[in-house]
């Protein structure tokens, strides 16, 4: 008898949710914290560059056309020819050093198998060519829009990319998320509806307008696909936790997008009007060719944060922290480039800005549920 009240009395002890035993299982994984800092660090280093870099860059590819630029391949050229700044840093980063790990979730393993060369190869070619089309279409966008339209216009990403991340990355429809989509595709409608009389106030012929809405809408999905792409490949090919793997991803594309538009500016023939456009450059050719070099420099930038938002939590997240520059850019452009901003203009924003909050409250319920687990 006095047997099994030892043994039972140890049962109980086992299960009680404060014994020693229970207390350190629960706590251990609690006890790194430093770590979570780090990640947390990161992101936030990676939302500034993005939101910088992408406000920037928008204005100063505006301000291309507007003081006298009109080459189209030039303005694709340099959304992808600044990566050259971003090879020393390869240097800082080997690819032995590794990342901590996003505390929420993690999505690689510690036994990893490096890919293939010809595999990363073709990927990254696939990758270039896409953000050439991608960057193409941004420049008609941005060529036949009102920066402010452009800006709002490219708040369909975060509808397409919830498409795109449902099929590829196994994101999950909620209700917060489809009211977010629901959100941003009225404030889209809405532009198309206010068409007329934005061409009306701002001289846009009717043909030129519906080129840039429907190549902004066409960049837009495209890009999210990218981007869903780019996530699916962290997961499923590349496998590894280093930020070198994240300046690869920027770097090597980047190149492969260079050399499409050296190809197609050669093609076209637009390199011959190169030295007209900048004799003739309202601000002088030292601030074309400094227009053009920022330019560049701000979509490396905000290309690196962008990539950095992806490896540490998601494609869709970092598509939800870019539309944060959704407020600031078309006020900037009211600004700088005395775009008219109406009251339909207001409504999109407010919006979007809605649709942008809606999908923060779901990724913080999402991050709650994980820790809870």
């Amino acid at each position: 008898m006095n047997t099994q009240e030892l043994e039972l009395q140890s049962r109980v002890e086992n299960q009680r949710p404060d014994s020693p035993r229970e207390t350190s299982q629960h706590s251990s994984p609690n006890r790194p914290k430093l770590p979570n800092y780090q990640w947390w660090l990161r992101v936030i280093i990676y939302i500034l560059f993005l939101l910088t870099g992408q406000s920037a860059a928008t204005l100063l590819g505006r301000l291309y056309y507007d003081k006298g630029g009109n080459s189209k391949w030039m303005a694709t050229f340099v959304q992808s020819a600044g990566f050259p700044i971003l090879l020393p840093l390869l240097c800082f980063f080997p690819s032995s050093t590794k990342l901590t790990t996003n505390p929420v979730h993690s999505t690689t393993s510690s036994a990893t198998k490096i890919p293939k060369l010809s595999t990363l190869a073709l990927l990254y070619l696939a990758f270039g060519l896409l953000l050439t089309g991608d960057n193409m279409m941004y420049s008609y966008g941005l060529l036949y829009l009102p920066v402010s339209t452009y800006s709002l216009l490219c708040a369909t990403q975060l509808a397409f990319n919830a498409f795109f991340s449902f099929f590829l990355n196994s994101q999950k429809f909620t209700p917060f998320i489809l009211n977010s989509l629901v959100l941003v595709t009225m404030a889209a409608s809405l532009l198309a509806i206010n068409a007329d009389s934005e061409n009306n106030t701002n001289n846009i012929p009717k043909r030129k307008y519906v080129t840039g809405f429907l190549c902004t809408l066409g960049a837009s999905a495209t890009y999210s696909l990218y981007l869903s792409l780019v996530q699916l490949s962290f997961q499923k090919v590349i496998k590894s936790e280093t930020f070198s793997t994240v300046l690869n991803m920027q770097i090597y594309p980047s190149f492969f997008a260079t050399c499409g538009c050296v190809v197609g500016l050669f093609a076209s023939g637009e390199w011959k009007g190169l030295e007209s456009e900048m004799k003739e450059y309202k601000q002088g050719r030292v601030s074309y060719i400094m227009t053009l070099l920022w330019t560049a420099v701000t979509w490396q930038i905000s290309s690196v944060g962008l990539l950095g938002l992806i490896f540490e939590v998601s494609s869709l997240f970092s598509n939800v922290i870019s539309t944060l520059a959704l407020p600031l850019v078309p006020i900037l452009a009211v600004i700088f480039f005395h775009d008219k901003m109406d009251g339909v203009k207001v409504m999109v924003m407010l919006l979007a800005i809605w649709g942008f909050i809606s999908y923060i409250y779901q990724n913080y319920r999402d991050v709650s549920e994980s820790k809870a687990k």
